[in-house]
């Protein structure tokens, strides 16, 4: 048989080249979604609004208070005269934090610099809860060694904090991002191409041509290549440039593992193209299977330590896991193929497994 490769690419490109809005949103897409999400997910918690129930009231309560209001963490939003108002103050979400002083503070104080304050945390959402309540321990663990005279805490610690010093969150989202989006727009990418063919009624020249139905899977899958490759790094530069992401590892070394990521990606959108008989159907399928997957099991937001052990096997078969930890690896770590190689040899052989089931279930007959 001879090789049929070329036209394929170029009926392909074709394609592309007729649709230019499509091929401009396709690039825009990623990197305004990057910039939405990137600016809006932010884990850390600054200026948290709370209320303040002071049955004291005296300079040492207020003390209490304005160390408190006085750092990034905490905003004072109510000033709280009874118990029963704590209640009614998180139905109206108008604090998340109420700090109860007992009557009788500035007095304990006195016999014991480490007297008791009440945090109450409204725990409806549990990430936030933990760390105000951390923040807030911090601060009353320093007013109560400065009241005791202690200027350093009789343990000395000295944290050093690796890859993330500063502990910003972008710096652990963008990564994450790029992988989420890029596996979401490479399957929507090819999870058409067929389908359109199908459509479109230009399947039957195909299929009476001198074609092996893994030279139109490959031929299909090819010219996306270079435009996700594109998209890939537009992506990665906004996240470098206008997150400050850091990148101290090869530029190169991510290049190749990109682009085993990009063709299996592709893959995946060329087996639903395959199984879908419409393109709206293609598209929902590719939304369904890339974007819910790969921010919940992947380990994108959600520790898969702490998974059931159901859903951890799962995420096994999901490639957004093993980029998460190239991409992150390289940009923030300085990783080397020596670590990365396990991700890398996944990725090879889901592409070819993917490819393989598009080749098997392409009928070389109209359906």
């Amino acid at each position: 048989m001879r090789f049929n490769l070329l036209p394929i690419i170029r009926k392909e490109f074709i394609h592309i080249r007729r649709d230019p809005r499509s091929l401009a949103i396709v690039i825009l897409l990623p990197i305004m979604q990057l910039l939405l999400f990137g600016f809006a997910i932010d884990m850390d918690v600054k200026n948290v609004p709370i209320g303040v129930l002071d049955y004291d009231r005296t300079p040492a309560s207020r003390d209490l208070v304005r160390r408190f209001t006085g750092s990034d963490y905490f905003i004072q939003a109510a000033a709280l005269q009874r118990r029963d108002q704590v209640e009614d103050l998180f139905k109206a979400r108008q604090a998340k934090a109420v700090i109860v002083i007992p009557p009788d503070y500035a007095a304990s104080l006195q016999r014991d610099p480490s007297t008791a304050v009440q945090i109450l945390v409204d725990g409806s959402d549990s990430n936030t809860g933990a760390i105000i309540l951390n923040a807030a321990q911090r601060l009353l663990t320093e007013a109560s060694l400065e009241r005791a005279g202690i200027t350093d805490p009789p343990l000395q610690v000295a944290p050093a904090i690796w890859y993330n010093p500063e502990q910003e969150s972008s710096h652990f989202i963008v990564p994450g991002l790029v992988a989420v989006l890029m596996m979401m727009i490479c399957a929507l990418l090819t999870s058409i191409t067929i389908t359109r063919e199908k459509e479109t009624g230009t399947l039957e020249q195909i299929l009476t041509a001198p074609v092996h139905p893994s030279q139109l899977i490959i031929g299909k899958v090819l010219p996306y290549v270079g435009i996700a490759m594109v998209d890939a790094a537009l992506v990665i530069l906004v996240g470098i440039f206008g997150f400050g992401v850091p990148f101290v590892g090869s530029a190169a070394l991510l290049a190749f593992f990109l682009l085993l990521y990009v063709v299996t990606s592709l893959s995946l959108g060329i087996l639903i193209s395959t199984v879908a008989r419409t393109q709206q159907v293609s598209m929902m399928l590719a939304a369904m299977l890339t974007l819910l997957p790969s921010v919940i099991l992947s380990g994108f937001v959600f520790p898969l330590a702490s998974m059931p052990d159901v859903l951890q096997a799962v995420s096994r078969i999901i490639p957004a896991r093993y980029f998460l930890v190239i991409i992150r690896g390289i940009m923030l770590k300085g990783n080397g193929f020596a670590v990365l190689w396990p991700q890398a040899l996944f990725l090879v052989l889901l592409s070819v497994v993917l490819l393989a089931v598009s080749v098997k279930r392409f009928k070389t007959r109209l359906a």
